[in-house]
């Protein structure tokens, strides 16, 4: 078992945090009656009253995610890896990058921790990260009718700002943009991401997510990426 964690995401007055292993899994938080919330998707996310460790801040709340499969493999193994080293998990470079453009001052939530069990020539994952207070999926307000074409344009802007930075985001979906309670999109789940030189990767990353778009606001998709494109046309 490996743990790599972030000690400023911690505050422990006694001494260093006791991070464990049993904080990433949904049993031991199950147990101590602290899950709040449960995310849509795959990975099945819960959300953490992250009081209960002892060693968070007052309030805060803490979104553990568990690797999951998708696609056909997930038939086969739906959480097991192939085991090539704690430092090329999914988890560890995970975590590494989402503490990076953290670092750089890119909304992204602040990383906890990551932990890897490896069973033989495999290995099970899952990270933490903090919650961002009042955020709702993109594609919920999308959905539902509320994206304003200003917020749209926002997001445009939120996703030059990653690609300036290098982040080609492989999963861009609607999904994996959170908006908060003061209306500011945030961008989440950098798994198999990575930083890379200016490409094409930048239009595949927008192709993507128009047809995210396409699913979630079928009537109004195209006036939807249009104000996205401007907002990015403009950064």
């Amino acid at each position: 078992m490996h743990i790599l964690y972030d000690a400023h995401s911690l505050c422990d007055a006694d001494g260093p945090p006791q991070i464990c292993a049993e904080w990433f899994t949904a049993a031991y938080w199950r147990e101590l009656h602290a899950i709040v919330g449960e995310a849509p998707g795959r990975g099945a996310s819960i959300f953490i009253d992250a009081t209960a460790s002892g060693s968070a801040s007052p309030n805060q709340q803490w979104t553990l995610r568990p690797y999951r499969r998708g696609g056909l493999i997930e038939h086969l193994s739906e959480d097991r890896y192939l085991w090539t080293g704690a430092d090329q998990s999914r988890a560890f470079r995970e975590f590494r990058l989402t503490a990076r453009l953290h670092d750089q001052g890119l909304p992204v939530p602040q990383p906890v921790g990551a932990c890897v069990w490896r069973q033989g020539i495999f290995y099970q994952a899952a990270l933490m990260t903090v919650r961002i207070p009042g955020a709702r999926a993109l594609a919920d307000l999308l959905a539902n009718g509320s994206a304003s074409d200003e917020l749209l344009a926002d997001v445009g802007r939120l996703i030059h700002r990653f690609h300036a930075a290098g982040l080609d985001h492989v999963d861009l979906n609607a999904r994996n943009i959170l908006v908060d309670a003061q209306s500011e999109p945030w961008l989440i789940d950098f798994d198999r991401c990575r930083l890379r030189a200016q490409g094409q990767w930048r239009q595949r990353n927008l192709d993507r997510l128009k047809r995210s778009i396409d699913k979630f606001a079928p009537q109004r998709a195209n006036d939807y990426s249009k104000y996205l494109l401007q907002g990015y046309a403009a950064s």
